[in-house]
């Protein structure tokens, strides 16, 4: 095998293994059983966000010159701090790390122990995770390369499984716009921002192995992500397609990880119900030590180590593991107002990137951010519970609101006036020298 041939696999499976975290499973088969016959127009939305943005994001960030903050200064310098803040905030103890102790502990002890207490659980799932990142030791490592295949593994025999003696029948749920839906729903994973702080790594893995050329590594990354994109896309379309097949059985209230647990010890019994849930366990304790690492590192960088690793790990942790106790439900619920308007905005920072050329002015970038706030702020503030009567009427009326991409006409309508600002007064955006070149 040619090298370079052998580094797209290596870095391929890498980007699987990264994207592949233990809570994303449990969207997937909820998407499924809410759209019921629709599941495979959910699905279509769903990889859109949980799978087509990541990676043009890592691509994005590379092109930007590696970081989310990079992209985000085409805005501004304090517009580029402000969004890596909250991103790194988003995947770290506001969200994707209180998520891993509560899917660990609703998906693997609560079915064989239900009375156990879900705060004593979070404090020795936090010692373990601080225990780890701050010995930074090796294991973490290694026992990650064995969990993932040991979580594939499980999944594949659960999959198969349905697929040859379904759990239920797919019956219409009538949802409306199960595309949209499931592109929302896609926004959980939170893999589009992750990614977008994933790209630092594996560009340095890359610069590592020789590759230091920006098109080089945009194109290497490229053709690492459609190897992770096509293991993604079978283990979220079988997930989704199991989830269709339980809508006859679980009402849509059914709780996200009980209906996963329900659907493992329906279709495998109690070994199936347990396999999954000890491998589900061991992959969120070793992405919440990752999560943890990465916000430690990243802050005291920001805080040029006024504030130590050590002491930002433990504030993680603790803070994590009180949120954690509150279960995924309530997690998933404070998450979707804050993924709701930053989203929008990450997917038009990194199509803009990526396309380059004339739209790389600031003006461009600008424009096409605040369209995209214009739409994605007041739907946060209707789902909290504070509508703005009049200005949501007036998003119900552009194009394609009622499928949930409000946001796409006005984004591109700012793109296209912050490019004609820029063709009367040419202001190019910060670092664009370096990003505008043609892949």
């Amino acid at each position: 095998m040619q090298k370079t041939n052998k580094d797209v696999l290596v870095v391929g499976v890498a980007l699987f293994a990264m994207f592949f975290g233990a809570g994303n499973l449990i969207f997937p088969p909820y998407m499924g059983l809410l759209a019921g016959v629709d599941w495979k127009w959910a699905l279509l939305g769903f990889l859109i966000t949980g799978i087509g943005m990541p990676l043009l994001g890592i691509m994005a960030a590379a092109r930007a010159g590696g970081t989310v903050e990079h992209m985000g200064r085409r805005v501004s310098p304090w517009f580029g701090r402000l969004l890596s803040i909250v991103i790194i905030l988003a995947i770290g103890p506001l969200l994707a790390i209180p998520r891993t102790c509560a899917t660990a502990f609703e998906l693997g002890m609560r079915p064989s122990f239900p009375d156990f207490p879900i705060a004593l659980f979070s404090a020795v799932f936090f010692g373990i995770t601080l225990w780890f990142a701050l010995n930074r030791s090796q294991v973490v490592d290694k026992i990650g390369k064995y969990l993932t295949p040991l979580l594939v593994i499980t999944l594949a025999w659960i999959i198969l499984k349905g697929i040859f003696t379904p759990y239920g029948s797919i019956v219409d749920m009538d949802l409306q716009g199960p595309t949209g839906r499931g592109f929302r729903e896609g926004y959980q994973t939170m893999d589009a921002l992750a990614s977008l702080v994933f790209a630092q790594i594996i560009i340095a893995a890359l610069v590592f192995k020789g590759y230091g050329n920006v098109k080089e590594q945009v194109k290497m990354t490229s053709m690492a992500g459609a190897i992770a994109a096509l293991g993604l896309g079978i283990v979220y379309g079988g997930l989704m397609y199991l989830g269709a097949t339980a809508s006859s059985v679980h009402p849509v209230q059914v709780e996200r990880t009980d209906l996963l647990i329900a659907i493992a010890g329906g279709l495998m019994g109690s070994s199936g119900k347990i396999a999954l849930g000890i491998a589900v366990s061991l992959a969120c304790l070793t992405t919440a030590i990752g999560l943890t690492a990465t916000v430690a590192d990243y802050f005291s960088g920001l805080t040029k180590n006024r504030l130590s690793y050590r002491s930002i790990a433990v504030m993680t942790v603790v803070f994590s593991g009180i949120f954690a106790t509150v279960g995924v439900t309530t997690i998933v619920n404070v998450a979707y107002p804050l993924l709701v308007t930053v989203y929008p905005v990450a997917i038009a920072l990194i199509i803009l990137t990526l396309a380059g050329g004339p739209l790389a002015h600031r003006s461009v970038y600008i424009g096409a951010v605040t369209g995209a706030l214009l739409t994605s702020i007041p739907e946060a503030l209707t789902i909290i519970g504070l509508p703005i009567g009049f200005i949501n009427s007036l998003v119900d009326t552009i194009p394609f609101a009622t499928a949930g991409f409000a946001w796409i006409i006005p984004t591109v309508i700012g793109a296209l006036a912050g490019l004609l600002a820029a063709r009367i007064r040419t202001n190019p955006a910060p670092g664009s020298q370096h990003t505008s070149t043609k892949p």
